[in-house]
């Protein structure tokens, strides 16, 4: 078990988080996958060994912490923690109306926090590292995204503070920023031929990202190979914020 990473992947029910999950399973991990919705976390961990799944939501305190505490009841510790929940709207700021402003926030920017902060409780004594999931909109806003960019603009300062705060903890902490991805939450802009389009355009690689690409870099992170690594953003993006 000593030589085991114990890892929770938040958000693990479908897209980046599911295909995290699975990374770190392959990669021998046990995986906590934990999700809204519980039933599509249980169908990712039946799929990989040695993983289990909890249900929960991240901006809930209790509930969060039933996420960590399920992580050491099952195997004993948590080494990593990578925080793929969350949740975007696409609406102008005129027609955004509070209560969507603080749902998304709650979600993206407090789960974040609370996932990192109660994880980082069970690492003090062995170190640990986390992975915060920011955006591309973490540095450049789009359209329609004062919700969404505020969240992941508030993710990346977050992960930066914490990298500060935790280091003499040995826990490491970095944010990835996910571009354009091939993701149930990006399925209707990619399904949408003109969307699509103009999107494509911004990337210079041309395509969308699999989730397994963004997986492949918190897999990174949190692996002995990263072990000097930390208060990063690492764009992931295709180019996007280069172009």
């Amino acid at each position: 078990m000593d030589d085991i990473r114990v890892s929770l992947v938040t958000g693990a029910g479908s897209g980046i988080g599911a295909a995290t999950a699975a990374v770190l399973a392959q990669r021998g991990d046990h995986v906590v996958c934990a999700d809204l919705d519980e039933e599509r976390a249980a169908e990712v961990a039946a799929g990989l060994a040695g993983a289990v799944a909890v249900g929960g939501d991240v901006a809930d305190e209790v509930q969060c912490q039933e996420m960590v505490d399920t992580a050491i009841s099952e195997f004993g510790r948590l080494d990593a923690v990578i925080t793929c929940a969350g949740i975007e709207v696409a609406v102008p700021a005129l027609e955004l109306d509070v209560d969507t402003f603080r749902r998304v926030l709650d979600v993206n920017l407090v789960g974040s926090f609370l996932t990192a902060r109660l994880a980082a409780l069970h690492m003090v004594d062995r170190g640990g590292s986390i992975v915060l999931i920011g955006s591309l909109m973490s540095q450049q806003a789009l359209a329609g995204s004062a919700a969404y960019s505020a969240s992941k603009g508030g993710v990346l300062m977050l992960g930066r503070a914490l990298a500060v705060d935790l280091a003499r903890h040995r826990i490491r902490v970095n944010v990835i920023g996910p571009g354009v991805a091939d993701t149930p939450m990006s399925a209707a802009s990619l399904a949408d031929a003109e969307q699509r389009r103009k999107l494509m355009s911004r990337i210079p690689l041309g395509r969308p990202a699999a989730p397994e690409e963004i997986a492949a870099v918190a897999a990174f992170l949190t692996s002995d190979e990263a072990s000097y690594v930390t208060g990063v953003f690492l764009p992931v993006d295709g180019g996007w914020l280069a172009s």
